[in-house]
């Protein structure tokens, strides 16, 4: 990739991705002097962290900068384009992982990664909004697919079979994000404490279910379990170790 996007037939790549790796030649200056694209994605951001994905449009965030909203086509061709520069804000450029550079193991470094992930989604809960249009090939998104077959270099897998494993935890650190900040969100918008919401939840329950329909479920109501307060982490922490386990069965298997 060392050249511009060219008439003749340019780069084969999607504009997004384009802006992206800087292979599309901006205006030196636009409409609006100071206008740019990091200045356009730094606003939509912005809009995406304090009122939510939808709330994201070219006319309004054209209107947080003071500009038209032709003027930002200048810089961004369409509001999927503007999405993908959104969520390479969000991503960032992965951290190091200690675990990767100390060589203490695959699963150690598999877990740092993980961890890492998700907490770039607690900060940007909007980024999990936007659909995934394919893999990854924008440079950040590029860069943590590396780090992560990189955490699984020496586990002994094939290459194919470190991708579905990258994918496999990825998209569980992605499925757990997404509930939590479902969760949360109901939580604000009832407008109570966490746990006065969870106790709503299980008293309605209480009255609804059936003992003979959901032996289980009345049984497990019946412990008590339910009330008993878990930290923030619990059920990442239980559920990533229990896929780094299932993980480490099948690298064992494929080992002997």
């Amino acid at each position: 990739m060392t050249g511009k996007n060219d008439a003749a037939g340019g780069t084969g790549l999607s504009p997004g991705i384009e802006a992206a790796w800087g292979l599309r030649d901006r205006p030196v200056k636009g409409p609006k002097p100071g206008l740019s694209v990091d200045r356009i994605v730094a606003a939509a951001v912005g809009v995406a962290a304090s009122e939510g994905l939808g709330a994201v449009s070219m006319g309004r965030v054209a209107k947080e900068l003071g500009a038209s909203t032709m003027a930002l086509y200048r810089y961004v061709s369409a509001k999927e384009e503007l999405y993908l520069l959104m969520q390479e804000a969000a991503m960032g450029t992965p951290e190091p992982l200690p675990a990767l550079e100390s060589g203490a193991g695959w699963r150690a470094a598999l877990g740092e990664w993980a961890w890492a992930q998700r907490r770039m989604f607690q900060r940007n809960l909007w980024a999990l909004r936007i659909p995934i249009a394919g893999p990854p090939a924008s440079p950040n998104s590029v860069a943590w697919w590396e780090q992560g077959l990189q955490a699984l270099r020496g586990s002994g897998l094939a290459a194919g079979t470190r991708i579905s494993v990258v994918l496999l935890v990825s998209g569980f650190v992605r499925n757990e994000a997404t509930l939590m900040s479902d969760v949360a969100a109901a939580v604000e918008e009832k407008g109570v404490p966490a746990e006065e919401f969870m106790a709503r939840w299980e008293r309605t329950v209480r009255r609804l279910v059936d003992p003979v329909r959901h032996p289980e479920l009345a049984g497990l109501l019946g412990t008590g379990v339910i009330s008993e307060p878990d930290g923030p982490d619990h059920e990442f922490e239980f559920g990533l170790a229990r896929v780094l386990d299932g993980i480490e069965v099948f690298v064992r298997r494929e080992a002997g």
